[in-house]
């Protein structure tokens, strides 16, 4: 495996941020649409059904992190174990324990799984479950005790720093400064890290007290992303102008933001529209105390629009939409005084098409095919389901599927991601790769389309 870079490594962990909190993101919506109803100032409040708030932010949802995270190192076991030592950081704290929910899971499915392979071959024929269960029981009881008196605290503390510093950007009116920071992590496929391990945990402590928080929305606004993919549709040449409309329609609709990044891979003066439009949105949201009641996963326009509490729509809609003319104008502005070179920095690939063809050409013993991103729901998903399309429409029987970079099957003959990922890829897998600009439309998945016509014979001929 080659060695993996130091972005390629905060890639992953935020790719394993997000392995947690993906699977439980419908968990949250549930907690933010009884919240949006239901407390004093919900579209129907109800002290009956309002008192479901608190507990399920206080112990299921930290309980159901907890619990991933533990069985994505350690299986079940892993993951009893991960539950169990949350409950102790959640006991003894005063907030939602999001962020010990993140440490004590992957910790308690590591202990576990080394209790287990130490334990291996070394139990008598009949006490295994017996030492099976009290070694879970054991060790968890002292990961408890652990992440009471200890790991709670600490993670207390920690949150708190982090809280306290940008509780003072909002209190000064520096938030909108964020996407200064913001924006360039995104394009390079750190958004993860960002709103699963940042934004989301302050976000479910503030609306725990408030009905609703602005940190939802200073990573996830779709509204730049929108402005700037506008413009290319307008002011645009060659291939990015006629995808763009398509990854328009998909990015603020479907909220897969993965959509954009290439186009600011490709004219990194990009940054700047997406910089102005995050700051003028997030200026916008915190002048008119906009907020949302949970994290909009995905970050589409539809999920803003549902998980806005009562009373608020304007402001989200206003900061949207000035986000959006922001990048639009910014964006506008960069493609008209550089419209030559755009048109070929997109078609740059050619080259590497071309060795791709010389050296793969023959793909007739390709029967899966895996798309892989960062966390395996959005634009691998998208671009798979296009891919799997295009093959059935050419006749082929071959399967394609989409996965986070850490899930490839071994199974899978050939891999499919973003030229961003191809270092944590790497070092992930061995299978070839197909590195790719674009999930909707891309010179490499044209190539290889056309090498598996041509080595593979259609199941209608």
């Amino acid at each position: 495996m080659a060695s993996i870079s130091i972005r390629a490594k905060v890639q992953s962990f935020g790719g394993f941020l997000t392995a947690m909190v993906i699977p439980n993101i419908g968990a949250f919506i549930a907690w933010g649409l009884i919240t949006a109803l239901f407390i004093p100032t919900g579209w129907m409040p109800s002290t009956h059904f309002g008192a479901l708030v608190g507990p399920m932010i206080t112990y299921l949802l930290p309980l159901m992190i907890g619990y991933t995270g533990g069985s994505l190192i350690g299986g079940k076991r892993g993951g009893v174990m991960g539950g169990i030592g949350t409950i102790g950081v959640i006991v003894g704290a005063d907030i939602p324990m999001f962020i010990g929910a993140m440490v004590m899971g992957p910790l308690g499915g590591w202990i576990i799984k080394h209790i287990d392979r130490m334990l291996e071959k070394k139990i008598p024929a009949g006490f295994e479950m017996v030492i099976n269960n009290f070694s879970l029981g054991i060790a968890g009881m002292l990961l408890c005790l652990l992440a009471y008196e200890i790991i709670g605290p600490m993670v207390l503390e920690a949150n708190k720093v982090v809280k306290v510093g940008i509780e003072a950007l909002v209190s000064t009116g520096f938030l909108p400064l964020l996407s200064v920071i913001n924006e360039p992590a995104k394009v390079l496929f750190l958004n993860n890290a960002i709103d699963q391990g940042i934004y989301y945990p302050l976000g479910m402590q503030e609306a725990a007290q408030t009905g609703k928080s602005i940190y939802f929305m200073v990573a996830s606004n779709p509204g730049p992303g929108l402005g700037m993919l506008l413009a290319f549709t307008l002011f645009g040449k060659g291939m990015s102008k006629r995808s763009a409309p398509g990854a328009m329609i998909i990015h603020f609709l479907g909220g897969i933001h993965e959509l954009y990044f290439p186009y600011v891979l490709m004219k990194p003066l990009m940054i700047i529209a997406m910089i102005a439009g995050g700051m003028t949105g997030t200026f916008v949201f915190s002048l008119l105390d906009a907020g949302l009641v949970a994290g909009p996963s995905p970050g589409s326009i539809f999920s803003y629009l549902a998980l806005t509490p009562k009373g608020g729509y304007l402001a989200t809609c206003a900061g949207v939409a000035a986000g959006t003319l922001v990048s639009f104008i910014v964006a506008s502005i960069i493609l008209k005084l550089e419209p030559s070179s755009e048109e070929d920095r997109f078609a740059d690939s050619q080259d590497d098409v071309k060795q791709m063809k010389s050296e793969g050409s023959n793909r007739a013993d390709i029967r899966f095919i895996a798309f892989a991103c960062d966390a395996g729901m959005g634009s691998s998903a998208m671009g798979a389901t296009t891919f799997r399309k295009r093959l059935a429409q050419a006749g082929l029987n071959i399967e394609v599927k989409h996965f986070a970079l850490e899930n490839i099957p071994a199974q899978a003959d050939i891999i499919v991601t973003h030229l961003s990922l191809e270092d944590r890829a790497r070092a992930t897998t061995d299978k070839p790769l197909v590195l790719i600009k674009n999930y909707l439309g891309d010179q490499k998945l044209d190539q290889l389309l056309e090498d598996l016509i041509r080595s593979q014979k259609p199941v209608n001929d």
